[in-house]
């Protein structure tokens, strides 16, 4: 996946967690190339990007702002499944399981239950 559509896809996992909300700022374009040592020009599409999509604003001399999120930020933060994941995945890596094959076994859920994505 291209470097700029992970970035879209960070902030829009933010979002969806409630981790950003409406009015937040985001860092500049230009910090979040200097800490993830991308170009400077893929940091600017991924916030064009983000404007496209409405989730952003950006305010000249000001900077670039949350401007809408997801219908249900919270709900996402605040669901019992979140903690059920967590203890699930807390049981994975007690029985051993490294990021690899948690990810396989997520990554066969996945197909299983939403085959279409």
């Amino acid at each position: 996946m291209a470097a700029y559509l992970q970035i879209v896809q960070q902030v829009q996992e933010a979002l969806r967690l409630g981790i950003l909300t409406a009015g937040d700022q985001l860092p500049t374009a230009a910090r979040v190339a200097a800490v993830t040592k991308l170009n400077p020009n893929t940091t600017l599409k991924a916030y064009r990007e983000l404007e496209h999509l409405g989730l952003v604003e950006a305010r000249p001399g000001v900077g670039t702002f949350v401007s809408a999120a997801p219908a249900r930020p919270r709900a996402l933060a605040d669901s019992p499944l979140r903690g059920e994941l967590a203890d699930w995945m807390g049981r994975a890596r007690r029985e051993g399981l490294d990021w690899t094959d948690v990810s396989a076994l997520i990554t066969a859920a996945r197909a299983e239950h939403y085959p279409a994505v």
